[in-house]
C-alpha cells in the first residue's frame, strides 16, 4: 500500500490562524491526515509560538515545540491590519474548507473575521474557535493557558499522595486534549456538510476538554453527595480506585500495579501479609495499610523478578521505564513511531508521528516547519490568481 492511500483528507484546504498548542496540534493532525494546512501568520515575526519553548532547544531561531507541532504545514504572511493582505487572506477563505482560531473571544470579530462575517464568505467552511473558558460568563476574556485551566478544572487535586497538595499533570493536557476535541468536531462538521452541504462552527475550550477528560471521576463525585475525591496517602495513582492500583519501589527501579484480585496478587508475590485482607470490601477503605505491605513486599526484589512472577498469571503490572529505556526496547521499536524532518540547512528534527494508522498505514511526511511567509508565493499561485486555481494539494 502506498503512502499517499493514507492521505484521507487529501483535497481539503486548512487556514490556521492559530498559536502557540491546541490549535496548532488540531492543524497538524489534520495536516497529517493529508490535507493542506496554511499558516496565516503575522509577517517577519509569525505565530507567537516559535518563541514558546519547553526547554532550551532551538532551531534555526525557533523553538523546538513549533517545528515539532506545525511540521506538514505551510506558512502564509499576512498582516490582518493591512487591508490589502485582509482581502487576500478573505479571497483564501472563501476558498477554503477549514478554518481555526483560537484567540480571547471578541479578537477575531474586531478583526473582521469572525464566524458570522466568515461564513457569508463561505457558507461552507467549517469554522473552528479554541477558548480558555468558552466564549462567554465571567471568565471568558481571562488567558487560557494549560497550567490555568488544570487548576480551574480540579484536576489537580486527583494527583500525587494524599499528603501533598495539588499536583498539576507535567504536560500541557488540556492544550493537546482540546486540540482532539477540536479535530472530532471539525471532522463531525465535514461529515455533516458532505451530507448537508452546510458548514458550521466547532467550539471547544480548555475548561471544558479537561472536565470531559475526568468524566468518570466527575460523574461519581456528582452522584455520591459530593464527596471530595481522597488520594491514597501510599503511592497514590487514582484517588477512586482502591489497592493495589499504584506505582511501587522495587530493589532496581520501580512496578506499576492495576487492578486485579489481591489473593492472586498475593499468590503470585508470595506475600502472605496480605491474606486478612482478601475480603474485597476492604480494598478500598483500607488501600493505604495494604499498599504499605505491598509495598514492603516489592521493594526486597527487582521489577524483573516481580515481572517474571505476575506477568505468567496475567496480572496486570508494567515496568516504569524511562524514555532511554524506552526508545531502546522492542516494543517501541516496531511501532515505527519516529521519523527524522530535515530542514532547508540540513538541520534534522527528530521527532513523532501520526499516531493513527488507516488500513494498517502509518500517515507519514518529513515536511518541515515553514519559514515565516516561506510559501506566500506558493499560496497566491495556487489560491489567489484567476478563476482556475490549481487544486489543493
Amino acid at each position: 500500500m502506498s503512502e499517499a492511500d493514507t492521505s484521507t483528507l487529501d483535497g481539503l484546504l486548512v487556514l490556521d490562524f492559530s498559536q502557540f498548542l491546541s490549535g496548532p496540534s488540531a492543524a497538524l493532525r489534520l495536516a497529517d491526515l493529508g490535507a493542506t494546512v496554511i499558516k496565516i501568520e503575522r509577517p517577519l515575526t509569525g505565530e507567537l509560538g516559535r518563541q514558546l519553548y519547553i526547554s532550551d532547544l532551538e532551531t534555526e531561531g525557533d523553538s523546538s515545540l513549533f517545528h515539532t507541532i506545525n511540521r506538514n504545514k505551510r506558512s502564509y504572511a499576512a498582516d490582518l491590519k493591512d487591508p490589502q493582505d485582509l482581502a487576500k487572506v478573505k479571497r483564501l477563505i472563501a476558498r477554503a474548507d477549514v478554518m481555526i482560531e483560537n484567540f480571547r473571544p471578541g479578537v477575531m470579530a474586531r478583526i473582521g473575521l469572525d464566524f458570522e462575517t466568515v461564513r457569508k464568505l463561505n457558507p461552507r467552511i467549517v469554522y473552528g474557535s479554541v477558548t480558555g473558558y468558552g466564549p462567554r460568563g465571567p471568565w471568558a476574556d481571562l488567558p487560557g493557558q494549560d497550567l490555568l485551566a488544570q487548576s480551574r478544572s480540579g484536576l489537580v487535586w486527583l494527583n500525587g499522595d494524599g499528603s501533598q497538595g495539588p499536583v498539576p499533570v507535567g504536560l500541557a493536557l488540556a492544550d493537546i486534549l482540546t486540540g482532539a476535541h477540536l479535530v472530532q468536531g471539525i471532522l463531525a462538521c465535514l461529515l455533516r456538510r458532505s451530507l448537508r452541504g452546510v458548514g458550521g462552527q466547532v467550539e471547544v475550550s480548555l475548561l471544558e476538554s479537561t472536565l470531559d477528560f475526568q468524566f468518570e471521576v466527575l460523574t461519581t463525585h456528582l452522584n455520591d453527595g459530593g464527596k471530595v475525591p481522597q488520594r491514597s496517602f501510599v503511592n497514590n495513582a487514582h484517588a477512586y480506585l482502591g489497592a493495589p492500583y499504584g506505582l511501587y519501589a522495587t530493589r532496581d527501579g520501580h512496578i506499576a500495579l492495576a487492578m486485579g484480585p489481591l489473593e492472586k496478587l498475593a499468590q503470585a508475590i508470595a506475600c502472605s501479609s496480605l491474606e486478612p485482607y482478601f475480603d474485597r470490601s476492604r480494598w478500598f477503605s483500607e488501600r493505604d495499610a495494604i499498599k504499605e505491605i505491598i509495598a514492603g513486599h516489592l521493594s526486597s526484589e527487582t521489577t524483573q523478578h516481580w515481572m517474571d512472577r505476575l506477568v505468567p498469571v496475567d496480572y496486570w503490572c508494567a515496568p516504569v521505564m524511562t524514555w532511554p529505556e524506552l526508545l531502546a526496547h522492542e516494543g517501541f521499536r516496531v511501532l515505527d513511531f519516529l521519523q527524522d524532518v530535515v530542514l532547508d540547512s540540513g538541520a534534522t528534527v527528530h521527532t513523532t508521528r501520526c499516531p493513527i494508522r488507516i488500513d494498517g498505514v502509518r500517515p507519514a511526511s518529513a515536511m518541515a516547519a515553514p519559514k515565516v511567509g516561506e510559501h506566500n508565493e506558493w499560496v497566491e499561485a495556487h489560491y489567489l490568481r484567476g478563476p482556475k486555481e490549481n487544486s489543493h494539494g
